[in-house]
């Protein structure tokens, strides 16, 4: 498993959570992603590693924007 976290700008709710895990479920091949309007982060656990630009055009269009990344197996 790989475990990637991703800072994440423009969340302000509980409902901004459901609309960015949403986005990236929808988008690419997740196994689990929980996202945190406090913390200002999302975290992806996924069998294959998670690009940034993957993530990034995953929210494109929603109004919330990536700002940092690292990715870990």
């Amino acid at each position: 498993m790989v475990k990637t976290t991703a800072g994440i700008y423009g969340m302000a709710c509980d409902m901004c959570e459901t609309h960015v895990n949403d986005a990236i479920r929808n988008a690419l091949d997740v196994k689990k992603v929980a996202s945190s309007h406090r913390k200002n982060q999302t975290v992806i656990l996924s069998e294959a590693p998670v690009s940034e630009e993957a993530l990034k055009k995953a929210l494109e269009g929603t109004g919330y924007e990536v700002t940092s990344f690292v990715s870990e197996p």
